[in-house]
């Protein structure tokens, strides 16, 4: 946890006099104001990626927002994988209490809202968790099914919550917002190739680093070898072809939902090409989109 969340936390903590059960020591407005706050310093492009959603639903999004981001944080940022399990169970054990009215942290004052309001599925929280805690446990991937199973979990529910929001849910929506969520983590994936593998994580899949006659130690060279870059090639075409099948969405939703689909589809598919630019090269640097390129994409969503 980087140290600004550190500090955000500690304050809350120092506050949490009371035990699950009794009355916690802040009310609804300072709940979400905590979430608010931690969600637009952690996230430096909330505010962009929000332009398009009604203003009624920020605060839910920043309460659903500050859930994860600690949840990550406790999953990521710490050094003793069973000491993350047991901030993660005990973050799950508060999830299950604020459903019944009982909170210990100001997030789940908030979000006990949201789920209310929306009346959300405590599963799809829980996914997010579990994908937290599988990270603790589970390092290697063997075969690209059992990838997009970890992705099931740590990113299609954060589409499928969206089309809750706006009262949206459906089968076929959310099998074409699964697509694209699944998309951006692979994404994001093969865009952290080097910052992973240093966290001693490898999620590009066992069979495939095989099948181009890759070395796992590869990974941590200072510039990629012609057979890493044909198989992050592979990588990125198949998951462009992720993308365009979860476009669909974008003609089952209404306008404003449907430019920020734009927005992240088309940041999505800048950073493959910030990949293919580099000629798949994703170990000499990190792709990533400048400020211009993020502003030109929010440009052309509002003109589209």
């Amino acid at each position: 946890m980087n140290g600004q969340n550190s500090g955000l936390l500690a304050d809350s903590r120092e506050e949490e006099t009371e035990q699950v059960g009794q009355i916690a020591p802040f009310d609804l407005a300072e709940a979400e104001a905590y979430c608010r706050r931690l969600a637009k310093q952690h996230y430096e492009n909330f505010a962009l990626v929000s332009v398009f959603i009604p203003r009624r639903l920020h605060q839910h999004i920043y309460n659903i927002y500050a859930f994860a981001r600690i949840g990550d944080d406790f999953a990521d940022e710490g050094t003793d994988p069973t000491e993350n399990l047991r901030r993660l169970e005990d973050w799950e054990r508060q999830l299950e209490a604020c459903v019944r009215g009982k909170f210990e942290h100001p997030v789940f004052l908030a979000l006990s809202r949201t789920i209310g309001e929306f009346d959300l599925p405590l599963d799809w929280f829980r996914q997010l968790l579990a994908a937290f805690k599988q990270d603790q446990i589970k390092s290697r991937y063997e075969t690209f099914a059992e990838l997009l199973g970890y992705c099931r979990n740590s990113a299609n529910p954060v589409g499928r919550i969206y089309l809750q929001l706006f009262g949206l849910a459906s089968p076929e929506r959310f099998a074409a917002s699964d697509q694209i969520c699944t998309a951006l983590q692979l994404t994001n994936f093969w865009q952290d190739v080097s910052l992973d593998f240093r966290k001693g994580r490898v999620y590009i899949p066992l069979e495939d680093l095989r099948r181009f006659a890759v070395d796992e130690a590869e990974l941590g060279a200072r510039q990629a070898s012609a057979s890493l870059r044909r198989l992050i090639r592979f990588e990125v075409e198949r998951t462009r072809q992720l993308f365009e099948s979860g476009r669909a969405l974008e003609n089952m939703v209404p306008p404003g939902l449907k430019r920020q689909i734009r927005l992240f589809v088309g940041g999505g598919l800048a950073i493959l090409d910030a990949i293919t630019r580099q000629d798949y090269d994703v170990l000499s640097g990190r792709p990533e989109l400048s400020r211009w390129q993020k502003m030109k994409l929010l440009a052309g969503a509002v003109r589209r």
